[in-house]
């Protein structure tokens, strides 16, 4: 988120996506339009698949940068990514780091936050409460797991990732009988994970979500470090941009996008004067310009083709010639833990 990787969009229940087909990312279309001429130099921060990037290259860019902390995402690339020749330039990395492994100035970055549908579908990365499979959950398949985080934290500690990262309610009564069962045998699928979580939560009702999946995106989020990520790759945009570049980035659930939201109003100078007995603070040049307030939703035609596009939030800005900074993390919704880097 932050992550590295997704563009790819499931095409059927376990069907394995050809490497060489179109992938149509969500909010595609209004990015695109949004964004237009797309011209210059851009970056997918989260290549995936390669959606966007083939879709930017199409709709006029000169080049685009394709980063992806997933080694998978660039392997299954090179199959067709050579087709481009030298308009195509693939790098692995995190997004964080976007204006270093850029290495130049540039007129747009897209980022699609999350975890995609190519990870999701292989049982083996352990994404998946759907699928059993190795409890692991990394994106960049390296450094500790969520199995070592379930089997090795504190239960507080596991109680406050689950209520921070997932907004899980019975956060601490999950913690509590994790703690329980990895003393009785240690906890490494996501099978196991899952049951353990449904036994101690009541039945879902028709059209609720299963009762695993807050749990699953906490640790998933925690593993990753999603929203340090998420904050640090928002900076090295801010960075990296042109006077005029355009920034787009396509969120998942509230707590990305409400840490979307407030940075862009913050480096729009859109926070509002704040309580009148606070400290005055030094009014600074706005570093982006937006089009419009609100995040932009997929419309009925995206969701009835592909229903993930349902949460689906897009915010599109501009930078000005404002000079970059540090974005000032108490005022951006970031949850208490979200400082931590865990894998």
């Amino acid at each position: 988120m932050a992550r590295g990787a997704k563009s790819p969009r499931k095409t059927g229940d376990g069907e394995t996506p050809d490497p060489k087909a179109p992938h149509v990312p969500v909010l595609l279309r209004p990015i695109l339009d949004a964004v237009a001429p797309v011209t210059g130099v851009w970056l997918d921060g989260t290549f995936g698949a390669g959606g966007y990037a083939r879709a930017l290259l199409a709709a006029g860019a000169d080049r685009v940068i394709g980063i992806d902390r997933d080694p998978a995402a660039l392997a299954m690339a090179a199959t067709w990514a050579a087709d481009y020749g030298d308009r195509l330039r693939l790098v692995e990395g995190t997004f964080s780091q976007l204006d270093i492994l850029a290495g130049e100035a540039l007129d747009g970055v897209v980022l699609d936050l999350g975890v995609s549908s190519m990870q999701i579908d292989q049982p083996e990365r352990g994404f998946s409460f759907l699928r059993d499979g190795p409890l692991d959950m990394r994106m960049s398949q390296s450094g500790e797991s969520a199995a070592d985080l379930v089997n090795t934290a504190p239960e507080a500690r596991l109680a406050d990732i689950l209520y921070q990262f997932g907004e899980e309610r019975a956060a601490r009564r999950i913690a509590r009988l994790l703690v329980k069962a990895r003393a009785e045998a240690p906890i490494t699928t996501t099978g196991q994970l899952a049951r353990l979580v449904e036994s101690c939560l009541p039945r879902p009702k028709p059209g609720q979500s299963h009762p695993a999946t807050r749990s699953f995106q906490a640790l998933r989020i925690a593993v990753n470090a999603e929203f340090s990520e998420l904050v640090e790759g928002l900076e090295a945009a801010e960075r990296a941009l042109r006077p005029g570049g355009w920034l787009a980035v396509v969120s998942f659930h509230s707590m990305e996008d409400r840490i979307v939201k407030r940075f862009l109003q913050a480096r729009a100078g859109q926070t509002g004067r704040g309580s009148r007995h606070a400290p005055e603070t030094q009014a600074t040049a706005p570093r982006f310009v937006l089009p419009r307030k609100s995040g932009i939703a997929a419309d009925d035609q995206e969701v009835a083709q592909n229903p993930r596009a349902r949460s689906a939030r897009l915010r599109v800005a501009r930078r000005t010639d404002a000079p970059a900074g540090p974005a000032p993390r108490d005022a951006l919704g970031l949850p208490a833990l979200a400082s931590e880097r865990i894998g």
